[in-house]
């Protein structure tokens, strides 16, 4: 009578745990989705404004400035000449020149209309939201991973590298970069940090190197670290469920 009791109680702890685990993979192939296409917004947003499709702002480099310095200056050097061969007063020559030096435009690249303002805002609440689902989804395997241990439910081995996968992937992506001045970099920008890299002035194959290393490698190793962590916790869920003959 008491083993046949034990039997019902460790079926019925056994029956809540593998609901527990629905719950838990339902949630965690949610986040899965959502930081991924976080992940995919943030090198997106990158390639256009590093190709160019949508410029981080106007007169942003030295020698831009220095450049658009000479053409003024040329400008103004053309009126004298020709005030200068028709005998007239350099002012009234001037007029013209004036008119024609505009400030430079800030923000003037876009992409169907995307400038890169409307870009700054969306790159700030994909952030937002990245952080947030890369952290839920963290705390999420933390419990599958509870969850097989209380319930014995096995698979212990492959739920425990998808932990310490998506706790390592979490800690590369936060951006560090805010709290130690850059001496720590995380795999996220800001749209600041983005417009300072794109419109700097790269000099030699050293220098590009770290620049697509910075968003484009770090980037990869980030997104290949989500995607092993979410392979080994669904192998974790096809263990279990083959271990408890549910498949």
């Amino acid at each position: 009578m008491n083993e046949n009791q034990g039997r019902q109680v460790n079926l019925v702890e056994t029956t809540d745990c593998l609901e527990a685990v629905g719950v838990c993979r339902g949630w965690r192939n949610f986040l899965f989705v959502i930081v991924a296409l976080c992940l995919l917004f943030l090198q997106v947003s990158f390639w256009l404004v590093d190709t160019g499709y949508i410029k981080a702002g106007g007169c942003t480099e030295n020698a831009v400035c220095a450049e658009e310095a000479e053409d003024t200056r040329q400008i103004e050097e053309a009126a004298t000449k020709a005030a200068e061969d028709a005998n007239q007063p350099v002012g009234d020559i001037n007029q013209p020149a004036e008119a024609e030096v505009q400030e430079p435009r800030r923000g003037i690249g876009s992409l169907f209309s995307v400038t890169f303002e409307c870009l700054e805002k969306a790159i700030r609440f994909v952030d937002a939201v990245l952080i947030l689902a890369a952290t839920l989804y963290c705390l999420t395997i933390l419990f599958c991973l509870k969850l097989s241990l209380i319930g014995r439910l096995g698979g212990i081995n492959h739920i425990c590298r998808a932990f310490f996968l998506s706790l390592v992937m979490l800690v590369l992506l936060l951006p560090w970069q805010i709290l130690f001045a850059s001496i720590v970099v995380g795999a996220m920008y800001t749209p600041d940090e983005l417009a300072k890299w794109c419109t700097a002035e790269t000099t030699g194959i050293f220098c590009t190197i770290i620049h697509y290393l910075r968003f484009t490698g770090y980037w990869a190793v980030v997104l290949l670290l989500l995607i092993f962590s979410q392979v080994r916790s669904s192998r974790w869920t096809k263990s279990i469920l083959r271990r408890l003959e549910v498949i």
